[in-house]
């Protein structure tokens, strides 16, 4: 597995995660991301109310970003 597509989140991930979360004010305690990688990437509301989010394996987070953005809009957040 490359660098480029490991399947473990690095810190650089999760900054890429909150830079788009942040925008739409979601508390950073309420977002649960999966340590490992897998595809197509997930994003849904959990049991408890929080957020979910797995990232894809095969797909650069600097592209899937923006599907990230568009399954918090599609799930009701607004931007701050």
């Amino acid at each position: 597995m490359t660098e480029e597509f490991s399947d473990i989140i690095t810190m650089a991930d999760m900054a890429q995660v909150f830079d788009i979360t942040d925008t739409f004010g979601i508390d950073r305690e309420t977002i649960s991301v999966e340590l490992s990688k897998e595809d197509p990437g997930i994003v849904q509301i959990a049991v408890g109310g929080g957020l979910e989010i797995t990232l894809p394996l095969t797909i650069e987070l600097d592209i899937w970003s923006k599907t990230l953005d568009s399954e918090l809009d599609r799930l009701g957040y607004e931007r701050a």
